[in-house]
């Protein structure tokens, strides 16, 4: 049988989340491990999936590196003071993870007494080119301009700037892995927006150097979007399992990443808000691609939209099941 999760299963499509989210802000509930415990198992009590992931955010250890954000309603995390200069790179701390971010390893330990094996729970955090794109942009951006404006103008500061983040990154799943999670996801949100000669020079040693750390500790998974020209070079950096987005066919896709990887995806996370009949059409023609392969793990292409019908998620889980088993 198929297993399946969704990005963002936590979130806002549940009526259980939102009743919380009118008392607590996001970052409340990041902070409040028996809050941020409930949200996590929330989907597992509603929805047939085979692992729970951490509700976190991947911009948590921005703080304590020195770089304080919140979220704007309706626009998304904002960071306080933007990295500009080689100046502001040199100011950024590292700091011990199982410290700054307790609140983060307490919430793993209840989720886990709450659990009792029933399924794995998936850790995570951010990769250094995302983090370094929200750190320079303070924000959500459509073309990345100041990123790759430092990228390339400033090669050496950008290089400096994605080492303290993967040695911070590296560091916070190790202490997550400690704490008790049974397999990690290194988001990659906007790598899609490199070409594949960027990923290689300005992304994947700082992406490699985190699943170095890693190594051996507990399952991988790769995650990135747009990623449909760089598959050789997201398997170079690491991860066991390989995400895909739905820009390209599942199939196709894990033949350029390797039959010895398995690998993510890969739905389009807008088919959930349509008829039923073409979201479950889709999958059947994800699960007949995969052709029952062991290795698929069944996922959308990136995180459940907030106004999804939660319906619509729990018949596809079911169907996946379903249709995995004949």
């Amino acid at each position: 049988m198929t297993p399946v999760w969704f990005m963002r299963q936590a979130g806002r499509y549940m009526a259980e989340y939102r009743a919380i989210r009118e008392q607590h802000s996001l970052l409340e509930i990041c902070r409040t491990p028996e809050l941020a415990a409930e949200v996590t198992l929330q989907p597992v009590r509603r929805i047939e999936v085979d692992a729970a992931i951490l509700f976190s955010d991947l911009l948590l250890p921005l703080e304590p590196m020195g770089l304080p954000f919140d979220f704007v309603k309706g626009e998304g995390p904002q960071i306080e003071r933007p990295i500009e200069s080689t100046a502001d790179i040199d100011r950024l701390k590292l700091f011990e993870p199982r410290e700054a971010l307790a609140h983060v390893m307490q919430a793993i330990e209840v989720v886990q007494q709450e659990l009792h094996d029933r399924v794995p729970l998936i850790g995570f955090s951010g990769a250094p080119f995302t983090l370094a794109s929200y750190a320079i942009e303070g924000g959500h951006s459509t073309n990345f301009a100041r990123t790759k404006s430092l990228m390339y103008g400033h090669p050496d500061a950008w290089h400096v700037l994605c080492d303290k983040f993967a040695t911070v990154v590296g560091d916070y799943l190790r202490a997550q892995i400690d704490a008790g999670v049974d397999a990690v996801q290194l988001f990659d949100s906007w790598v899609g927006t490199l070409s594949a000669a960027d990923y290689r020079e300005f992304a994947l040693p700082h992406s490699k150097k985190i699943f170095d750390a890693i190594a051996g500790r507990v399952p991988t998974i790769h995650f990135g979007t747009g990623t449909a020209t760089m598959f050789a070079e997201l398997r170079e950096a690491g991860g066991d399992v390989i995400g895909v987005d739905w820009r390209v066919p599942i199939d196709e896709a894990w033949e350029d990443i390797g039959f010895d990887r398995a690998v993510q995806g890969n739905l389009d996370p807008t088919l959930l808000l349509g008829p039923p009949r073409r979201m479950l059409d889709q999958a059947e023609d994800i699960l007949n691609r995969v052709g029952g392969r062991p290795g698929h793990i069944f996922n959308l292409g990136h995180g459940i939209l907030p106004s999804t019908p939660v319906e619509n998620v729990q018949m596809l889980a079911q169907y996946v099941h379903r249709a995995s088993r004949r």
